[in-house]
C-alpha cells in the first residue's frame, strides 16, 4: 500500500510556521509534539511532510538560512558599494520583527559551532552566502581577495553587534557602534 503522496504546499506552509514556532523556542527542546501542538495538526502530520524530527529540525534551519540569506541577498544589488550594501543588512538584520528570527539563528549557531560535524551543511552555507552578496556589492573593479576580505570583516562585525544587539546590550551603544563602522566603510 502506497501511502499519501506530500503536498508540497502544505509542507512549505507547515515548514513557515515550524520556523516561527522555533524561533520562540529554546531550539534544543523543540520536539514533534510541541511542534504540532502549536502548529494545530497532529504528530502524524510532521511524520507524514518531514518523516523524522533529524529531518524537520533540517528543513527548519534550511528555512532559517534561506530567510537570512534571501532578505539581505537582495538589499543592494551588484556594484552598490560596500557600506551601502553593509548599512542595509545592518538595518534589515536589527528590525525588531527579526528579532525572534535571529534569537533562533544564534541559538542555531551556537549550537553548530559546538557540533560543527553536524550543522556543516548550515555553517558551510550561511557564511558563504552572506559574503558572497557582499563580495558582488563591491562591483567588479576591487580586487577579489580584497572584496572577500572586506566582506568577511563586515559580517563577522554584523553578526557580533548583533549578537550583542540580542543579548540585551544597551541598544543606543551598540547603534553608535554601528554608525561608526558603517561610516568607516563609507570613508574607505
Amino acid at each position: 500500500m502506497v501511502g499519501r503522496p506530500v503536498d508540497h504546499r502544505r509542507r512549505a506552509e507547515l515548514l513557515d510556521a515550524a520556523v516561527d514556532h522555533a524561533a520562540e523556542q529554546v531550539f534544543t527542546e523543540l520536539s514533534f509534539r510541541s511542534a504540532a501542538a502549536a502548529l494545530g495538526v497532529s504528530t502524524t502530520t510532521l511524520v507524514h511532510h518531514f518523516g523524522t524530527k533529524e529531518r524537520m529540525l533540517e528543513a527548519i534551519l534550511e528555512r532559517l538560512r534561506e530567510r537570512v540569506v534571501v532578505g539581505t541577498a537582495t538589499l543592494a544589488g551588484p556594484g552598490a558599494g560596500l557600506a551601502t550594501a553593509a548599512r542595509a543588512v545592518w538595518e534589515w538584520s536589527t528590525d525588531p520583527r527579526r528579532e525572534a528570527t535571529f534569537r533562533l539563528f544564534f541559538a542555531v549557531y551556537g549550537r553548530a559551532v559546538q557540533s560543527p560535524e553536524a550543522f556543516a551543511d548550515f555553517l558551510d552555507r550561511i557564511g558563504a552566502e552572506w559574503t558572497l552578496s557582499l563580495r558582488a556589492a563591491q562591483g567588479s573593479g576591487v580586487e577579489p581577495d580584497e572584496a572577500e576580505s572586506r566582506a568577511t570583516l563586515v559580517v563577522a562585525t554584523i553578526r557580533g553587534l548583533l549578537l550583542d544587539l540580542l543579548a540585551g546590550g544597551d541598544r543606543r551603544r551598540i547603534e553608535r557602534a554601528a554608525e561608526l563602522f558603517l561610516s568607516g566603510l563609507e570613508d574607505g
